[in-house]
């Protein structure tokens, strides 16, 4: 990854997208039923990364259209005739599955329950495709870690998560503090670079973005990215401008 980027975040449901409020399915705003189109939108704003995430194979559910909506968004990428790439996750259970995402044209896959769950599928995939291509979602509430879609809490903090990560080879993760994430109440920085600092990971913060400043507060923390959400789809950012600053 280069010392910081920008990824405007395309939620998947039902083949929609989508925003949820705090990872809660009963709190769901629908921005369109063309990913495509909205993979091309922030391609046009100058997007060298977008992330992706299928919220039916997070929650367990089918992700068949997620699937398509995934194959609509990598041909987008595909149609610039630039370096465009595809941070994708959720549902990521198997190998199988993460060859499957890596075969569709994923530049990383983000793996979140199973690296809990079942550890030796991270270090099978980093020793399959490499630390760049295969990073780790930590998702947090109350200074727990979450998994199966936000809905089940597990008994590790997500230091000493971030701690096991190292040890099995991972570089990158994405940290999201669920309480904030599609809130708009501002990204939480201090417990993201907290961790950044505690492990050595190269770490992408996510949840709660709301203006630019967040955006520099976290570059200026020494992080490896920013996931930018709701923010975007409700205008009151500017992808353009997040960009070229």
């Amino acid at each position: 990854m280069d010392a910081f980027d920008v990824f405007p975040a395309i939620d998947l449901r039902s083949g929609l997208v989508v925003r949820l409020s705090q990872g809660n399915p009963a709190r769901q705003t629908v921005y369109g039923d063309d990913p495509g189109a909205v993979a091309r939108k922030w391609l046009a704003a100058g997007a060298r990364w977008m992330h992706v995430v299928n919220l039916d194979g997070a929650f367990g559910d089918s992700d068949t259209l997620n699937r398509k909506a995934l194959q609509s968004i990598l041909r987008a990428a595909a149609a610039t005739g630039a370096e465009r790439r595809i941070q994708f996750g959720g549902g990521l259970r198997s190998l199988d599955d993460v060859e499957r995402a890596m075969d569709m044209g994923v530049s990383r896959v983000i793996i979140g329950t199973a690296a809990i769950e079942t550890p030796a599928l991270v270090t099978e995939a980093i020793a399959r495709f490499g630390a760049q291509r295969v990073g780790v979602g930590i998702d947090a509430r109350d200074n727990q870690v979450r998994v199966r879609g936000w809905t089940q809490a597990v008994s590790l903090d997500p230091i000493a998560l971030g701690k096991e990560l190292v040890g099995m080879g991972v570089d990158t993760v994405v940290f999201t503090n669920i309480a904030r994430d599609g809130v708009g109440t501002g990204v939480d920085v201090v417990a993201t670079r907290h961790l950044a600092q505690a492990t050595g990971l190269s770490v992408i913060a996510s949840g709660g973005v709301a203006s630019l400043e967040d955006v520099r507060r976290v570059r200026d923390a020494g992080l490896s990215g920013v996931i930018i959400g709701r923010a975007l789809y409700d205008g009151t950012m500017d992808l353009e401008e997040v960009l070229t600053c």
